[in-house]
């Protein structure tokens, strides 16, 4: 049996704009501040690569460094994200 996936308004990432929220790709590890959403990346301020993390528990980053200026990152490139709390 096919299971068809309703799509929300205002549900999926879009619902954190606005927040600090973290973003796995294959990669990398990204968080930031959600500032925009469009049909191919999303916006990031106050950006931080993070190259380990350490207890998910933890409030900072083991290892989070400071991206030059807004980031951007591909839609396509995005396995999970969420705002860790």
């Amino acid at each position: 049996m096919k299971k068809i996936v309703e799509q929300v308004e205002g549900e999926g990432i879009i619902k954190f704009l606005g927040e600090r929220i973290t973003i796995f790709c294959a990669n990398y590890i990204y968080t930031g501040t959600l500032t925009d959403v469009n049909d191919d990346c999303v916006l990031l301020s106050d950006a931080a690569i993070v190259y380990e993390t350490g207890p998910f528990t933890d409030k900072v980053w083991k290892d989070a460094q400071k991206l030059p200026g807004p980031w951007y990152v591909a839609l396509a490139a995005i396995e999970s994200y969420g705002a860790l709390k």
